[in-house]
């Protein structure tokens, strides 16, 4: 169900969002919608998704590393 809203924006970015919503032949309502579907959506991301790339491998000669390894290799 659509319900109404009142946002207060700054006049230039106004300016430039209408702009774009009219190249792209869509309402400004519906560009701030899917804008706004985009943005939870990457919120909603999994834990792997948002960590991924966040780690480096351990090095060999780190005693971290080496400790996990005679436990566990």
């Amino acid at each position: 169900m659509k319900r109404k809203l009142t946002i207060t924006v700054d006049g230039a970015l106004l300016d430039d969002a209408e702009r774009l919503a009219r190249s792209r032949g869509v309402s400004l309502s519906s560009l701030i919608e899917t804008s706004l579907r985009g943005t939870l959506a990457d919120d909603a991301s999994t834990v792997a998704a948002r960590w991924r790339g966040a780690f480096r491998p351990a090095e060999r000669d780190d005693p971290r590393y080496q400790a996990l390894a005679r436990k566990y290799l």
